[in-house]
């Protein structure tokens, strides 16, 4: 017989599981007897707190340089030479290094520096506003002697001294820590605040007759690990455990810094920063900070009020929405969608943002724009759009928008980081000086209008075109001035883009939810020539073709660049209602006025300039009788009849805002991974899609200007005239005043001297303002603030047509 081989079925090879790689980075230490591991270039003290040993310190902060100045951080460390006493704010971690917070010698050295701490300190806990929540007062319970050996005389100032409009320092209480000086140089820029004199002597002082006069000086007082920084808008009004306090979101601006909203007894007192790594990093500007005064103002809109012939006289809310959805369907009925424009909408919420759109859209009315004649096109949302983090870390920022540190401040805070620490390499392209212009590596002055013809000679600069092929480039886009058309910064944007075209677009759109409501129904959607936006509506209106004009916290002759513009379109519109929280010149004209809650009366989300959703918290009650946007627009929509929302539409049957945010997720595309389980799980927020869009094609016909006039800039400041400044006592006399800026030399040619009215004449009107030399300005150009008190107003001649405003300056 003969043997038949058998087939042995082949074993399956055992696969190798390799060992993950080794993080290069990481360093084994011993900490208080446990082994842990850290990160190289990781300070001591940040090691220690992140594995849960306390480590009590006054001058350090994660933000900040460390500088080892109040040596409260004592620790014993042994880098292989045996256990020595080390400020562990000063000393980064080394491979088996052993770490010691809790032994009796380092214990021994923390109260010693309490009790120095405390031989000049004064006794003022119990009227000091730090009181309650003092660093130094928790850590002498904690850390200190219990008692002290020093008898002697404490040192005396006068106190508190106003060292600006907004912040009292009480030298006294000063522990020289070093933080509020260091955080007006290294983060702020603004160095204003310094150490004065020697030795025992040694006091953080401002210089001779210049104020602390920062946009950021709040931060200070909030870092101070003491009472020596207080804000004169909260000082003496609560202590810490009578504050009730929600984590909330600033919507001042569209940066969307994350913030603590506190109150006590139903008012709103205090708002403090809070860290959102991605966003804002704790740091709050001074007008984000301190408007909460205009919630509490006594001339906030408590009632709905109906004109009549008497004027506008307080109403029942039954009698202004009868009044209010009658006017709709009458100019539904009589001349059809075409004849109603609702502006506005930016800033509230994206509740209310989505529920004014789901309205427009019931209406179909052409006419609808979040921005008021003063943005960009909403096609720069869906170009390929950069985070805050991307634009701080770009190896190129490009400039193409407004002056960041009066506009878009803390954005203006995280851009300076990244070139100060040689992270990013800024290309400027600005008409005048801005903020950030002493940061740039390049900064390129052009003429109003001509921003193209700039970037086309920039990028064909071999050292620029190097820097923009090196890395990551962000381009920072926005409305850079108000006196020229729109179309001159959309035509720079796509010559950038053409060439870096991997770059990505950081939109610098200022109003606080405008990419929330443009994203969520508030956006133009007519095609270009007509596109029904807010230049088109107020044109419409003051053409008598608009019946309806709907004002949704819109002013816009307070918002608008074009008053003359805005002035006749409220005046040809032949009905208006205005929702809105305090009165406005706007309202004064409007038929039916409905009083909105305003921000910490009501909750929701809201949306940044890079997409991110977060939330708003309610704080306090709504004062009189005022609601929210969201829950106006879904009343008239459940009353328009055949306009109305039915019964399968989102917001049928809404019955609070948790259930606008659910509609929101449910139906709007961009917004379907925000929902209320994903925004509680991050408190920094989620990201909503990003829409795809292509730049309008636009054509720029820039007119050469007579040699005897001057090309027109205007752009914000970051007070002006608008409501959250006007109505907050601290902050209302801080805008800088209308008034038209020229370069000191064209003070000679004008025949002037500095603060003599002149006539500023264009082809449209002439304005009357005081005249100012300003080194900021390029010769041959006039810079002026928008919306400013004074005399004159420089929105009378601007005209929103124009490619650019030229104007004659003549002696009165």
């Amino acid at each position: 017989m003969t043997d038949v081989p058998t087939e042995v079925a082949e074993e399956p090879a055992i696969e190798e599981i390799s060992e993950p790689e080794p993080d290069p980075n990481a360093v084994q230490v011993t900490l208080n007897g446990s082994a842990v591991t850290a990160q190289k270039g990781d300070l001591v003290i940040a090691v220690a707190e992140g594995n849960g040993a306390a480590v009590p310190h006054f001058c350090y902060h994660p933000r900040m340089s460390s500088v080892g100045m109040c040596r409260q951080c004592l620790v014993e460390v042994d880098t292989g030479r045996g256990m020595q006493l080390q400020p562990s704010c000063m000393i980064t971690v080394s491979p088996d290094m052993k770490i010691d917070t809790e032994s009796p010698t380092a214990k021994r050295a923390q109260e010693g520096m309490i009790e120095l701490l405390l031989a000049n300190h004064p006794l003022d806990c119990p009227v000091c506003d730090k009181g309650g929540e003092c660093p130094l007062q928790d850590q002498s319970y904690a850390v200190g002697p219990g008692e002290s050996r020093y008898v002697e005389e404490k040192r005396h100032y006068e106190k508190p001294i106003p060292i600006s409009d907004l912040v009292l320092l009480d030298r006294e209480r000063c522990i020289l820590c070093d933080r509020c000086t260091r955080f007006a140089d290294e983060v702020a820029g603004d160095k204003l605040i310094v150490f004065t004199e020697r030795g025992n002597n040694t006091q953080v002082m401002t210089f001779p007759d210049e104020p602390f006069a920062s946009y950021f000086s709040g931060n200070t007082v909030q870092i101070c690990p003491v009472g020596a920084l207080t804000a004169e808008p909260y000082r003496f009004k609560a202590r810490p455990w009578d504050l009730e306090q929600q984590e909330s979101t600033c919507t001042t601006c569209s940066v969307g810094c994350r913030t603590v909203v506190q109150s006590s007894r139903d008012e709103l007192l205090r708002y403090q920063g809070v860290d959102s790594d991605p966003v804002n990093h704790g740091w709050l500007c001074d007008r984000g900070r301190f408007n909460f005064e205009a919630v509490n103002s006594e001339h906030r809109l408590t009632q709905p009020m109906i004109r009549t012939e008497a004027g506008l006289i307080e109403a029942s809310w039954s009698g202004a929405m009868a009044s209010a959805s009658g006017l709709i369907r009458e100019t539904l009925a009589n001349g059809g969608p075409a004849r109603i424009a609702i502006l506005g909408g930016a800033r509230g919420s994206n509740e209310d943002a989505f529920a004014w759109g789901q309205l427009a859209d019931a209406i179909d009315t052409p006419y609808r724009d979040a921005q008021l004649g003063d943005g960009l096109p909403g096609e720069l949302l869906g170009l390929n759009r950069a985070t805050i983090d991307e634009a701080a870390n770009a190896s190129t920022i490009v400039l193409l928008g407004p002056d960041l540190k009066e506009e878009l401040p803390v954005l203006y805070l995280r851009l300076r980081d990244a070139a100060e620490k040689k992270r990013s390499k800024i290309i400027e392209f600005s008409a005048t000086d801005t903020g950030l212009s002493r940061y740039a590596w390049k900064s390129v002055r052009h003429e109003p209008g001509n921003q193209t013809d700039a970037v086309e000679s920039a990028i064909a600069d071999a050292d620029i075109a190097a820097q923009l092929a090196s890395g990551d480039v962000v381009i920072v886009a926005g409305r850079p001035n108000l006196a020229e058309s729109s179309d001159a910064t959309v035509a720079a944007l796509q010559a950038m883009l053409n060439a870096a075209p991997g770059a990505k677009v950081l939109p610098a759109l200022r109003r606080g939810n405008v990419v929330g409501a443009l994203s969520l129904g508030m956006a133009p959607t007519g095609p270009v020539g007509d596109r029904g936006d807010a230049i088109d509506a107020l044109t419409a209106a003051a053409e008598g073709k608009i019946d309806l004009l709907i004002l949704v916290g819109a002013d816009p002759l307070s918002d608008c660049p074009d008053t003359d513009l805005a002035r006749r379109a409220l005046a040809g519109a032949r009905r208006i209602i205005s929702i809105d929280t305090h009165p406005s010149e706007s309202t004064k004209l409007a038929d039916v006025v409905l009083a909105a809650a305003a921000y910490g009366e009501k909750s929701g989300t809201t949306t940044n300039l890079e997409g991110r959703v977060t939330t708003l918290a309610q704080k306090v009650t709504v004062v009189g009788t005022a609601r929210p946007d969201w829950m106006i627009a879904v009343e008239l929509g459940m009353s328009l009849g055949d306009n109305s929302f039915g019964a399968d539409h989102p917001l049928a049957d809404v019955a609070s805002v948790n259930d606008v945010t659910d509609a929101i997720s449910a139906t709007a595309p961009l917004f379907a991974m925000v929902t209320r389980q994903a925004l509680a799980g991050d408190p920094n927020g989620v990201m909503s899609a990003q829409p795809t869009a292509l730049l309008p094609a636009v054509s720029v016909a820039v007119a050469g200007r007579n040699s005897y006039d001057y090309r027109l800039v205007v752009n914000r400041k970051l007070y002006d005239g608008a409501i959250g400044t006007a109505m907050s006592r601290s902050l209302v006399n801080l805008a800088p005043g209308a008034a038209a800026h020229v370069h000191p030399l064209d003070l000679d040619g004008i025949g002037v001297t500095e603060g003599t009215e002149v006539k500023l004449i264009s082809a449209k009107a002439t304005a009357v303002l005081p005249v100012v030399g300003n080194n900021n300005v390029p010769r041959g150009v006039v810079w002026a603030p928008f919306n400013q008190p004074g005399t004159g107003s420089i929105e009378d001649i601007i005209d929103a047509t124009a490619a650019n405003t030229d104007v004659r300056i003549e002696r009165i």
